[in-house]
């Protein structure tokens, strides 16, 4: 049987060879320093910018870069905003970026924030799901994982040890089905088997500690912004059953999701759908930052 990806061999997960073919194929289609570095550094006169680490991969070399409160209460509760695991979600970038320049300075006496606008540089200007080493970023928040996942942790762990909050910003896409499930399906040697991409915003609650009316208040306050997602005919989004309007949940730990680096008592994960007819650019970004500030609302009233 033919691979139904045009890399490797159908039934056998690739070797190095396979990942440097696919590795072949990716090329630089967007600047991580023209679009987000310098996005940071204007912002830099408010908050504190903080270079947490360096990837290297062949002869490019990328900066991480957070932005954190310039002034840390002990007293305050501590909130983390994450963005761009998936270098391919541009919402998700983006709204963490328009969040802290227009919405954080109102939480800036209520809250300690640390923001990381965009985890996966290499996979930003790609804009591809995996890093490098064809590695998803978000299956591997583990001190063994990739060094996007790692660096994040270290950082995360040296400002705060405990969370109030912590919400991840994600979009899924057209191209989940038509590049990356089946380019999945061929780096694991697996069949690919068709799925379904869902119309509209959704979140994705802790197994664990799911918060449910949490995800709902979030649901509510984008649901003036953009639509939200519907079941499919199974009562599902993306293979997990709705347990609310809007809402599926994964066991966040067990899969090495970001969302599970802290013990916040909220957290969370946003998915817009940018490919609808009905949505845009700047509608999924404005969805991010009203789900960012709901979050907040919620979890500071709570």
């Amino acid at each position: 049987m033919a691979s139904a990806f045009p890399i490797g061999v159908a039934g056998r997960a690739w070797g190095e060879r396979e990942r440097a073919q696919w590795r072949a194929t990716q090329k630089n289609r967007r600047s991580y320093q023209a679009d987000v570095v310098s996005r940071i550094e204007a912002l830099s006169d408010r908050f504190e910018r903080i270079a947490y680490g360096e990837i290297t991969y062949a002869d490019e070399a990328y900066t991480l870069y957070a932005l954190r409160s310039r002034v840390v209460r002990p007293a305050l509760p501590n909130v983390l905003v994450t963005g761009g695991v998936h270098g391919y979600e541009t919402s998700g970038v983006f709204g963490a970026l328009a969040f802290l320049d227009e919405v954080a300075g109102e939480f800036s006496d209520r809250v300690n924030l640390l923001a990381a606008p965009c985890v996966s540089p290499w996979a930003y200007e790609r804009i591809n799901r995996w890093n490098y080493d064809a590695i998803d970023p978000n299956r591997n928040f583990r001190s063994d994982g990739p060094r996007e996942a790692t660096a994040l942790i270290e950082l995360v762990r040296s400002f705060a040890g405990d969370y109030l909050l912590h919400i991840d910003l994600h979009e899924t896409t057209d191209s989940d089905e038509t590049e990356f499930r089946p380019a999945l399906s061929a780096r694991d040697g697996n069949a690919f088997e068709p799925g379904e991409i869902p119309d509209g915003f959704y979140v994705v609650a802790d197994t664990a500690d799911r918060q449910l009316e949490f995800q709902k208040a979030i649901v509510a306050a984008v649901e003036q912004v953009t639509h939200i997602a519907p079941a499919d005919a199974k009562g599902e989004i993306i293979g997990s059953t709705v347990i609310a309007h809007g809402v599926i949940e994964y066991p966040l730990a067990e899969l090495s999701l970001c969302p599970s680096i802290t013990n916040a008592r909220f957290k969370t994960t946003t998915e817009v759908y940018p490919d609808s007819p009905r949505a845009t650019p700047e509608i999924c970004i404005r969805a991010q930052v009203t789900s960012v500030r709901a979050a907040l609302d919620f979890a500071l009233e709570a």
